[in-house]
């Protein structure tokens, strides 16, 4: 549901104007008067202008109609060509248009042998085609004004044209052309492979984004763990010749969707219909199935810190809408972020990680929680980066947070919550286990917090929705995942029902499936992916047994836990343990 605006979330910043009923001049004291000669004109012998008031309207000036109270959203419309590929648009009052070309394939879909091609054909995207060279695209895009991207990700690849809607035909034609006909000259694919190369070599800059490549491959089993950055191995191997099989056989209609934002239905059709109704119909292959397995992932590296990150499967993915935007939900209620945040004052403050870890741990660089979510699957998890000597701690707080978001809250009675709480203390003292940080209990997620998580997503999308190059990303995105695109009042309703108790229950699931762990780094210190993932396992365990046995009454929960602790203290534990099993 709104997977483009969602997975990005960026703030966009706007200014709005009131049109008057005439258009003006810019008023100043000094213009109001008849300017008087300069020296420069009294050398030349010009004569000084005379200009009129400036609270007097400009002659012939055609003014534009009064705006309406209330504009009409842009209408979403589509069709189907016979070769299964999707047309769609979404009409706007915008005058710019933006139009991409969107597709069911990524790295899911590479082969040993065509390992990297993705990230190859998003370098590649724009360059030289049957019809044009590669500065003739540049330089008519440069005429038009406009702006093209190419995107890839495991599952999807996008290309994008954004200019002013009145040359929607020609952004249309160019963008099918770069699709469609790709001749990848050789000299343009060998030029592209070096820039890969120190693209690669520079990754070691960018810690977090390799941990989060190294978190797939370690978690997963199959498609899934394919690299979405094609490995320095593969980039000898890579040529244009890979690339010519590898469109042809996943850039079919089928697996296509053109989407315009800003163009008028009728005109797209026109336009690309004729251009697009030639590709063969092929049937819609499956996707790859892939296996979340969790595994750990470390790498040793000359590095001054260390950088850790733990992540459980989202399972269901984008077909589960609600559980996919409930994990949005929880993102922005942990938030996080670094030390220090270039995004102004108060970014970030409200959210509990930096409530709760980065304003009280300034040893931490950085400290938040991420997901990456597919048509099936997902990841959800936390990153930290610090000193190698405070890792282990950083390792702790991450473990702690993970299970106090599927802690019961205020979404349950006092009397059970508390009793879990004490009964919770009371199991661990019994078997001799070190209780959890204070802030694992007494602190779950309040209703305050929920609510601010879930206004600040709402705000986050609707932001990212005022771009036409999102809205046009976000319905090809969504009819590729959906076969439609759903309204965003869908998703504002989903997002308001969410409740404590829901967001309880997609943290228990999360902490169920196994651990997937990542480091780099100075990783010496990085406690062994078996000792975190059983302090997952056993407090799961200590908390259904908990829930199951401990008594409803807490007074009678206190006068137990008083004569436990004073059989134990006597050296009777097995008597205390049998006791507790009886209550």
């Amino acid at each position: 549901m709104h997977r483009s605006a969602i997975s990005r979330l960026r703030a966009l910043k706007g200014c709005a104007g009131n049109l008057g009923t005439a258009r003006y001049a810019t008023s100043t004291a000094v213009a109001s008067r008849p300017s008087t000669p300069g020296f420069f004109s009294w050398l030349t012998g010009e004569q000084a202008s005379s200009f009129p008031p400036l609270e007097v309207p400009l002659a012939g000036v055609a003014f534009p109609p009064s705006l309406p109270d209330y504009v009409q959203p842009g209408k979403v419309e589509s069709k189907v060509l016979e070769n299964g590929l999707m047309i769609v648009s979404e009409a706007s009052s915008n005058p710019a248009a933006s139009v991409g070309l969107y597709l069911d394939c990524g790295s899911v879909y590479e082969t040993p042998i065509s390992c990297g091609a993705t990230h190859l054909l998003e370098r590649m995207a724009f360059k030289s085609t049957r019809n044009r060279s590669h500065l003739r695209i540049v330089r008519e895009v440069e005429a038009i004004g406009g702006n093209v991207a190419a995107s890839a990700s495991r599952e999807q690849m996008g290309y994008t044209f954004d200019a002013l809607k009145t040359y929607a035909p020609e952004m249309i034609e160019l963008l099918i052309d770069c699709v469609r006909n790709p001749v990848f000259l050789d000299w343009e694919v060998n030029d592209e492979l070096k820039k890969m190369k120190v693209e690669i070599a520079e990754l070691s800059k960018n810690p977090e984004g390799l941990l989060l490549e190294a978190i797939h491959s370690a978690g997963f089993l199959g498609p899934l763990a394919n690299p979405l950055l094609a490995p320095e191995s593969s980039l000898d191997r890579l040529n244009g010749d890979i690339l010519e099989e590898f469109v042809a056989k996943h850039y079919t209609a089928p697996r296509m969707v053109l989407a315009a934002s800003g163009v008028e239905f009728e005109e797209l059709i026109s336009v690309a219909e004729p251009l697009l109704s030639d590709l063969p119909q092929v049937p819609r292959t499956d996707e790859p199935k892939s296996l979340y397995v969790g595994g750990d992932y470390r790498k040793q590296a000359a590095s001054q810190l260390a950088h850790v990150a733990l992540a459980f499967e989202a399972s269901g993915g984008w077909h589960k809408e609600k559980d996919a935007i409930m994990l949005t939900v929880l993102q922005m209620l942990l938030g996080g972020g670094g030390s220090f945040s270039a995004g102004g004052p108060g970014k970030g403050m409200h959210s509990r990680l930096y409530l709760r870890v980065l304003s009280k741990y300034p040893e931490l660089q950085s400290f938040s929680a991420f997901n990456s979510i597919f048509n099936k699957t997902g990841l959800f998890g936390i990153y930290a980066s610090c000193g190698p000597n405070f890792v282990h701690k950083a390792v702790d707080l991450a473990v702690a947070e993970l299970i106090a978001v599927a802690t019961p809250g205020q979404g349950f009675p006092f009397a059970p919550h508390f009793v879990y709480c004490i009964g919770y203390f009371c199991l661990c003292s019994i078997l001799d286990r070190a209780p959890p940080p204070p802030l694992l209990l007494f602190v779950a997620v309040t209703q305050e917090q929920l609510n601010r998580a879930k206004e600040s997503t709402k705000s986050a999308v609707l932001f990212n929705l005022e771009s036409r190059m999102i809205v046009a990303e976000d319905i090809g995105r969504q009819f590729l995942t959906y076969g439609e695109r759903k309204p965003v009042e869908h998703f504002l309703k989903v997002v308001d029902e969410i409740t404590l108790d829901d967001i309880t229950s997609i943290g228990c699931s999360l902490i169920r499936s196994p651990l997937t762990m990542a480091s780099y780094g100075d990783v010496l210190n990085v406690p062994s992916y078996e000792s975190v993932s059983s302090r997952f396992e056993r407090r799961g365990k200590l908390l259904a047994r908990c829930l199951l046995k401990v008594a409803i009454d807490p007074n009678i929960v206190i006068n137990l836990q008083q004569h436990l602790d004073s059989l134990r203290r006597n050296g009777r534990t097995a008597e205390a343990m049998d006791l507790h099993e009886k209550t």
